[in-house]
């Protein structure tokens, strides 16, 4: 059973576009799992059917969390799932379920696979990720170099879409619930690499994807999250001193946007202080 899993959060317009870009499910074995993220949303009940499962959270639990909530319901129902996780503001030009079945059938090494993602423009936003331990960077790049090539190795894919194989799992993978938006792809990625599983990232499969449509209407937010995340991640996967290093370029960054670009610097500096502030309050 391929089942895939998306967050709303005031989102029902795109989650509509993204069904209407899939297969006829009616016919295929597959399912449509969406954790509401905004209870007060009504209008997400509408696509519900007996193919589209909607979970609705207590209050807005973040990317991560949200989608702990899919994957151990999920897990429940077939603990040999593929999980497909995928953007609400992503959707499919063309989708071959079988070939993605017989993929992890040829691959079933492959415990998370990303898959590349173009703009609406056609240009390629993530084909996969890169980490530096020693040095604390974080990017994406591109990695295939032979069109024929079924997939390439990557130390991280992004969680606008990207596919779990469940039965290489002995329990539900589940997201670090310390992110709230940003970053858990990174560290859901990491973690699971250092317990030996095979992280890849795919060309066979590609979506699109309308970069930050919904994140850029909170840029303060955004700014926040991201930087917490980020400050966590290299906490978790790089030395002290990597990691003094780049706060103070950071901070030093966040002062000099405050001038410039206000909202971005505030956002900056107040990731900041909630990474030091939850971190001393552990």
């Amino acid at each position: 059973m391929i089942y895939f899993l998306t967050v709303n959060y005031y989102s029902t317009h795109l989650i509509a576009k993204l069904i209407a870009s899939l297969p006829n499910y009616k016919h295929l074995d597959c399912k449509l799992v969406i954790i509401n993220n905004s209870p007060d949303d009504d209008s997400i009940n509408n696509l519900k059917n007996d193919y589209v499962i909607i979970l609705n959270a207590v209050n807005n639990l973040g990317f991560g969390n949200a989608c702990n909530l899919g994957l151990k319901f999920i897990y429940n129902e077939d603990s040999q799932a593929i999980v497909w996780i995928i953007n609400p503001d992503a959707y499919f030009q063309e989708i071959n379920l079988e070939k993605v079945k017989l993929f992890f059938k040829s691959n079933s090494e492959i415990s998370i696979l990303g898959t590349v993602i173009h703009t609406p423009a056609g240009k390629i936003w993530f084909a996969s990720g890169y980490f530096n331990s020693k040095t604390g960077k974080i990017s994406s790049q591109n990695l295939f170099t032979e069109r024929n090539t079924d997939f390439v190795k990557c130390d991280w894919v992004t969680g606008c879409s990207f596919i779990i194989n469940l039965s290489n799992f002995s329990e539900c993978p589940l997201f670090d619930p310390a992110y709230f938006l940003y970053y858990e792809d990174f560290d859901f990625c990491q973690r699971y690499a250092q317990q030996g599983h095979l992280v890849a990232v795919t060309q066979h499969f590609t979506v699109i994807h309308q970069p930050s449509s919904i994140t850029n209407k909170y840029v303060f937010r955004k700014i926040t999250n991201s930087t917490y995340g980020y400050l966590l991640s290299l906490d978790k996967y790089t030395n002290k001193l990597v990691f003094s290093l780049r706060l103070i370029r950071l901070i030093f960054y966040a002062l000099v946007l405050m001038i410039i670009k206000p909202q971005i610097g505030l956002g900056k500096i107040y990731g900041v202080f909630l990474y030091w502030w939850k971190e001393r309050n552990q």
